[in-house]
């Protein structure tokens, strides 16, 4: 059976990364991104997440894999230095849109009684460092938010999990980063590629993990 497999996040290097991963095995593939994607839709607003969940079932009658991949990065300043705006900014598109995007998908995992989330953190979530309260604090609660979900879904066969990167080898990052640093990053195709298997039917028993990808960083 084709699995039906959204990828939110899917304008981005990663998001287009695993987009390739799926689309190789033969999924059907739907991308949620503000822009340019087969669904538009600001995923910080929960009218746009459930109106785009609502579209997707419509469509394709179930939803299979969410691979929830946005996010982004702000800040680099002390707490005592960190805007309201900068803090906000960082829950709403680190925390606030997981919640709202998995909070429509699962009623319709759990009416079908299968799934997989797998939601993309960050090694800042667990390991925080001075500099990144707002980027920190929004992954940490991506982290809580998903095992939270995990927990409330096991006997439901449902999986809800989190890879943690450190940093990804785009082209966004490369433009600040060193080329020795660039070489211990982590390559998107590699995190797609343990997207893919927290999907597949060979992770079956596992749920609720923080998987860490660190590279050589």
């Amino acid at each position: 059976m084709t699995r039906i497999v959204v990828v939110t996040g899917a304008t981005g290097a990663l998001g287009r990364a695993v987009l390739a991963r799926f689309t190789s095995a033969g999924d059907a593939l739907i991308g949620i991104a503000r822009a340019n994607a087969d669904v538009s839709a600001d995923l910080t607003r929960p009218e746009d997440a459930a109106r785009a969940v609502a579209e997707i079932v419509a469509a394709h009658g179930r939803i299979d894999v969410l691979a929830h991949v946005m996010g982004g990065f702000a800040g680099g300043e002390p707490v005592v230095h960190t805007t309201v705006e900068t803090w906000r900014h960082m829950l709403d598109l680190n925390l606030n849109a997981a919640f709202y995007i998995i909070r429509a998908v699962l009623p319709h995992m759990i009416r079908a009684g299968r799934g997989r989330i797998v939601a993309v953190g960050s090694r800042t979530g667990t390991q925080p460092g001075a500099g990144l309260s707002a980027y920190g604090v929004s992954k940490a609660g991506l982290n809580a938010l998903v095992q939270t979900v995990a927990a409330e879904v096991r006997d439901l066969g449902i999986t809800a999990n989190v890879i943690l990167p450190s940093v990804i080898d785009t082209e966004a990052n490369r433009a600040w980063g060193k080329p020795d640093d660039v070489a211990r990053w982590v390559k998107p195709e590699a995190v797609a590629e343990l997207v893919f298997w927290l999907a597949s039917q060979a992770a079956a028993d596992v749920n609720g993990a923080l998987i860490p990808v660190y590279g050589r960083a």
